[in-house]
């Protein structure tokens, strides 16, 4: 900032303030120093409701050569009741004025008054201590000015940077205040409860652009080259959703059919890889208009890529930050499974306009209502506008993946309590947004989709620029009345007919927010136990918990209380139209019309649960699958492979049964189920390699190979076909090179070796780029050209590619260079991190190197990421997650506890060590099984 400016915005000041936050000083209240002390006025970690935001006037200056930035707000407030003091949210910023304005004195000349504040730095607030009391009922003004560096991490107003072709560093300032970080940007009422409206200013140097979440509307022409940029004040919002960015991007823009600008913003030298996003974007915002009758409120909505990110995007309203991984795609690089990330991230942002935007949970217990929808929006608005994509597919993974973290005891209920920023930052995880889109398919399922879309409607009407909790979406999914009766508040009354089209499992419509609420109050997720009577099928449900066995001790105790209402579907061997039952009790007898051999549950899998077929249950169906498997739809029948390796976990059916169900895939015809049972394979391989158990590995390597050499044997080196085969071509040649598949390594080498002799001039097809890219980084000289290669690419998806080959070298020297270049930021981005040290810890020969690199790092780590953020999770998960040795599981124990000594309260410690324990067991339980009938199986197929 230039000392002109400087005076410009500082002079003016009559009396400097500072703003305590370590060392005891004298005021009017008192003394104050931090922490606890009764000097504070205020206890609570959340805000108290005695003073409500109606508007705030930010003007903001970043300095992008001097890296910091300085500011004004003023924040029309209301009073409810009677206060001497007014407390708010601020982090980092150094306060310098703050004022108090009754409404009567906005216009006259009134001095104002250079007021005290007060810091409680634990809590993140301060309190502006009025010199006379504050009235109920009447409006004032905050005015504070502050300043701050812009920050070095990923939250707040922070800096960003990146290199141009030539090798120029241009900085840019762009902010993500999710879910608490804006109060680092400008003291603010930082909860999303206190929604206003927000008029915004940027000052900045002309060679810059401004961007915020509104138009602009005008810029004025200042002294020493700076303007000023006004935007058109927002709709009523959170604080969280405020965005601002000074940058030199440059943009591609379109219209929608109903008018709405979309704009698409990238550095220069990416502008060419916006123009997929913006189609996406454009035809996506017009299918949610439609589907949800209900116009995007803004009059334009960009999408900005930053260079420098940590989550996947952020959902700001009006401006859209992603990372550039999310955003841009390069026909040259990009393979149709980045093409379908691309699609499914722009969807569930899209998605937050309406969700989490329009209409808000009122507190972050209940997150789900945002990214749950977000994730299940995702479904249902690509199966529309991209079916090509076959989105279907992928929710499979979604499902898989919530039932991964549900079914551990250190899971939590989808609304759960969360107080402190860190315990929010974990709310973030696949409970929230996984479990929470697949408990809304079930709920669709369960009402029909005409019901369950006219609720959702009807909610996003109802709460439109409001707060809502779980419990006023179910009561509206539960009613139906006149949309006038909705948006005016009035009762609504009950439609028997809509009531009985909806519940078809009972033949009374039960009470909806009871059924739910199992769901989402409390945690884990049902096994339904089946046995098959002939026409009585009796049905038993129980917590699945991986892991736990029966006869453990623990076991009854985890049990208690756990009693989910379960709507059950399912066909059988003797009609596919399908059966409903809703299962509220622990056991229940189903009635059929006669006998069926088989009884298949979740037809489909719209429902979350898991289900165990006792007595010759599981027998029956592999005859079924082995006798002709299209009986069953491609998704039952990765259902059921899911299904069986979940219960080896918990000792309900043997090892050797789930792998004799894999057999039939020998005949399997599409390539949903035969990734699944091949992936299962995957990782038990990867588990006796990261252990040395090398006779298994290499039985298993051999089954592997020759039970699907034939699958391996017809892959392309090429980009033909649909998504789902390019992605088993992806998945099996890089298996297969993996497992040292002679002919699969010679193909990638040879493909890799013309690429760099040609000084990469020639072309490899994106769907094997990783796997060539990782065979090519084995030899010094490939691994130090990939390097090279991705110091130069412009393409974030080629090094995403690239960084995969460059963890999978065996040579430890090279994997810590990678380590400490990710640590200085430069070449390889800082918020690669994370991931860089994830795929290290999955190589052999760099697992107790990345541990290591984890430990004796720990506080630089901290320098760099929130305790609670993505990156410290994914880093601690990565890092120790896969180990399955006792010594290795007492190594995490103590760097835990040192942990929480350090007051570090983290559930992915308990989540890790929880897998660690699981895998310890899994390996007692079955190492002795999977060796025999590997050994077996081999010897059938070599006799």
């Amino acid at each position: 900032m230039s000392s002109n400016i400087r005076v410009f915005i500082f002079i003016i000041l009559s009396v400097v303030l500072t703003f305590h936050y370590a060392e005891p000083c004298e005021s009017k209240q008192g003394k104050f120093k931090v922490g606890n002390n009764d000097s504070f006025p205020w206890i609570s970690m959340r805000l108290p409701d005695k003073v409500v935001p109606l508007h705030y006037d930010i003007l903001i200056h970043p300095n992008l050569t001097s890296l910091n930035f300085s500011g004004m707000v003023t924040i029309e407030v209301l009073i409810k009741n009677d206060t001497e003091f007014i407390v708010l949210h601020s982090k980092g910023l150094e306060i310098t004025f703050a004022s108090i304005l009754l409404e009567a004195d906005w216009k006259t000349d009134s001095e104002e008054m250079n007021l005290n504040v007060l810091g409680h730095k634990a809590h993140e607030q301060i309190a502006i201590m009025a010199n006379k009391t504050l009235l109920t009922n009447q409006k004032y003004r905050l005015h504070i000015r502050f300043q701050a560096s812009l920050a070095d991490g990923f939250d707040g107003f922070y800096k960003s940077t990146y290199l141009t072709s030539v090798g120029e560093e241009r900085v840019l300032a762009t902010t993500d205040f999710e879910p608490t970080a804006a109060r680092m940007a400008f003291p603010c009422f930082d909860e999303p409860s206190f929604k206003a409206t927000f008029s915004i200013k940027i000052r900045r140097e002309r060679q810059h652009i401004a961007l915020s979440n509104m138009p602009k509307i005008q810029t004025l022409e200042l002294s020493d080259g700076l303007v000023e940029d006004y935007f058109n004040v927002t709709k009523k919002m959170s604080t969280y959703l405020v965005a601002y960015i000074v940058c030199d991007f440059r943009s591609i823009s379109a219209n929608t059919t109903s008018d709405i600008k979309v704009s698409v913003y990238a550095v220069p030298e990416k502008w060419n890889q916006t123009q997929y996003a913006l189609e996406v974007a454009v035809k996506i915002l017009e299918f949610y208009e439609n589907y949800f009758n209900i116009s995007y409120p803004l009059p334009k909505l960009d999408l900005i890529a930053i260079p420098d990110f940590q989550s996947g995007a952020m959902e700001n309203w009006g401006l859209i930050t992603y990372r550039e991984t999310s955003l841009l795609y390069d026909a040259q690089t990009s393979s149709l499974s980045d093409k379908q990330w691309v699609t499914k991230v722009i969807a569930h942002e899209l998605a937050h306009q309406w969700f989490g935007n329009l209409v808000i949970m009122d507190w972050w217990n209940d997150l789900w209502l945002n990214e749950g929808f977000a994730r299940y929006m995702e479904l249902v608005s690509i199966n529309s506008t991209f079916p090509e994509l076959q989105i279907d597919e992928y929710f499979l993974s979604v499902y898989f993946g919530a039932i991964s973290r549900d079914s551990l005891k250190s899971s939590h209920p989808i609304s759960n309590a969360a107080e402190t920023p860190t315990q929010i930052m974990q709310m973030f995880d696949s409970v929230s947004y996984d479990k929470g889109a697949c408990l809304l398919n079930m709920l669709k399922d369960f009402l029909t989709e005409e019901v369950f879309r006219e609720g959702v409607t009807r909610y996003l009407k109802k709460y439109s620029y409001r707060n809502a909790k779980s419990d006023d979406l179910l009561n509206i999914l539960s009613l139906t009345c006149p949309e006038e009766d909705f948006i005016s508040g009035h009762s609504c009354y009950t439609s028997t007919q809509v009531r009985k089209n909806a519940y078809r499992y009972v033949k009374e419509p039960p009470h909806l927010k009871e059924t739910m609420d199992s769901w989402i109050l409390q945690m884990g997720i049902p096994l339904i136990v089946v046995e098959n009577n002939g026409n009585q099928i009796i049905v038993h449900q129980e917590r699945f918990l991986k892991g736990i066995f029966r006869d453990d001790p623990e076991w009854e105790e985890l049990q208690s209380g756990y009693l989910w209402h379960v709507p059950l579907a399912y066909i059988t061997s003797d009609s596919d139209n399908i059966g409903r039952h809703l299962l509220k009790t622990k056991s229940d007898v189903i009635q059929l019309e006669k006998e069926v051999k088989w009884i298949k549950f979740n037809p489909n899998m719209n429902g979350y649960y898991l289900v165990h077929y006792e007595g010759n249950g599981w027998e029956t169906l592999g005859q079924l699958l082995n006798q002709n498997h299209t009986v069953l739809s491609n998704k039952d029948r990765t259902n059921l492979i899911h299904n069986i390796f979940q219960l080896v976990s918990v000792g309900k059916v043997s090892l050797h049964q789930g792998l004799d169900l894999l057999l039939y895939l020998k005949n399997e015809t599409d390539n949903l189920p035969l990734l699944q049972g091949i992936g299962y394979l995957e990782v038990l391989y990867q588990m006796l390699e990261r252990r040395g158990i090398s006779d298994v590995a290499n039985n298993l390597k051999k089954f592997i190979l020759q039970h699907f050499g034939d699958f391996i044997e017809r892959q392309t080196w090429s980009d033909e076909g649909s998504i789902s085969e390019k992605k088993l071509r992806t998945e099996l040649l890089g298996l297969a090179c993996q497992l040292h598949h002679k002919q699969c390594i010679e193909k990638a080498k040879q493909l890799f070796d013309n690429w760099m002799a040609s000084n990469s001039s020639s072309s490899i097809p994106t769907d094997v780029l990783r796997t060539v890219y990782i065979i090519g980084a084995q030899s010094p000289d490939g691994w130090n050209y990939l390097l090279e290669k991705y110091r130069l690419s412009l393409s974030s998806s080629e090094k995403n590619k690239i960084l995969s080959g460059l963890t999978r070298t065996r040579d430890t020297d090279k994997l810590t260079e990678l380590l400490e270049l990710c640590m200085k930021g430069d070449v390889i981005k800082t918020q690669d991190l994370a991931s860089v040290v994830a795929t290290i810890s999955k190589n052999p020969d760099g697992q107790y190197l990345a541990w290591e690199f984890v430990k004796n790092n720990w506080n630089k780590l901290l320098e760099k990421f929130d305790v609670g953020s993505f990156s410290i999770r994914g880093i601690l998960y990565g890092t120790t997650a896969h180990f399955s040795s006792n010594k290795d599981l007492e190594d995490v124990k103590v760097f835990f506890k040192f942990l929480k000594e350090q007051g570090h309260e983290l559930t992915v410690a308990d989540v890790a060590v929880e897998m660690i324990q699981k895998n310890i067991k899994w390996l007692e339980q079955n190492l002795q099984v999977l060796r025999k009938w590997l050994e077996n199986v081999l010897s059938n197929e070599a006799s």
